[in-house]
């Protein structure tokens, strides 16, 4: 048993915390960890006061993304930041999936765009795929903001690809551009969790992309997922475990494994699994499907105090 205080990381939008990290606070206790939930810009808020801060739903920090990161800097010069602010400068940026690529781990195939090129109407139209749908989201965004999904075949379609990619480029913003692998209509998208480099639990999510991308969407903080409590399979495993274990050779200032790590797959046009996202900033760990799951990252967490 410990004796410790420990800041879980919110946003203003959730004070209390998402429900679903809820259980947090008593798992830790029974281990004699005080666990608290505190937002993570809130003014005067001394965070030299906790033996570590970890990072749960701070997911307003897409719009200030600057600012963030310059809060965990801060954090993590004072106390113990989980995941560290290394590893958060290079998740924040969905670029990380080059790195990825780089290192043969399979990606969703992707073209990218950056604001300095000035992409004009055709330009960006000379990169959308010649056939099936494809999605349009910034490289820096959370909880499927600012994205939206498009068909290839219909001009009213890419027009309003072209649209969505000139005001991203137009506010200086990165952009994606990736192929929707249809098998994800039927599959969903797989989460496979980790704890301290150790495999906790797997989910399903259905399907979210239904259309293009609407302004008025990101009037909410995120967008609802479907979820269920499902079994990974061994090819699905063996990708997100390489993709753990690739971590510290990667990420700067990471010599072992980080204290979570949620790896998010959908299957290819031939069904083998790639990754879809890396999440090791602030992802939903979904404890109401996987109970148990709670006891392990609270063990994770009380070892590195």
């Amino acid at each position: 048993m410990t004796s410790a205080r420990i800041a879980l990381a919110t946003c203003s939008a959730l004070p209390d915390l998402e429900v679903d990290d809820a259980p947090l606070i008593p798992a830790l206790a029974a281990r004699g960890v005080t666990a608290e939930a505190v937002v993570w810009d809130a003014p005067d808020v001394d965070w030299s006061a906790f033996d570590a801060v970890v990072i749960r739903s701070t997911w307003d920090y897409s719009d200030r993304p600057a600012e963030f990161l310059d809060w965990t800097r801060r954090v993590d010069a004072v106390t113990r930041l989980l995941n560290p602010a290394s590893v958060v400068a290079w998740n924040v940026d969905k670029a990380y999936q080059r790195a990825l690529e780089v290192a043969g781990l399979p990606i969703v195939p992707t073209i990218w765009l950056d604001p300095e090129s000035n992409f004009n109407s055709r330009r960006i139209h000379s990169r959308f795929p010649a056939f099936g749908d494809f999605v349009i989201k910034p490289t820096i965004s959370a909880g499927s903001r600012d994205t939206g999904r498009y068909a290839a075949g219909e001009t009213p379609s890419r027009m309003l690809a072209i649209a969505h990619a000139k005001d991203l480029l137009g506010a200086g913003r990165h952009v994606m551009i990736q192929r929707y692998l249809r098998q994800v209509d039927s599959a969903g998208e797989s989460a496979l969790v980790f704890f301290d480099g150790k495999f906790s639990h797997s989910l399903r999510k259905a399907p979210l992309l239904e259309g293009p991308f609407r302004s008025q969407d990101n009037a909410v903080l995120y967008h609802e997922e479907v979820m269920t409590a499902r079994d990974a399979s061994p090819a699905e495993l063996e990708v997100a475990q390489r993709v753990v274990a690739a971590l510290p050779e990667l990420v700067p200032g990471v010599d072992g494994p980080l204290l979570y790590t949620r790896v998010d797959l959908i299957p290819d046009d031939a069904g083998n699994p790639v990754v879809l996202e890396l999440e090791v900033i602030e992802p939903s760990f979904f404890f109401a499907l996987a109970p148990e799951a709670v006891e392990r990252f609270a063990d994770a967490l009380v070892a590195r105090l």
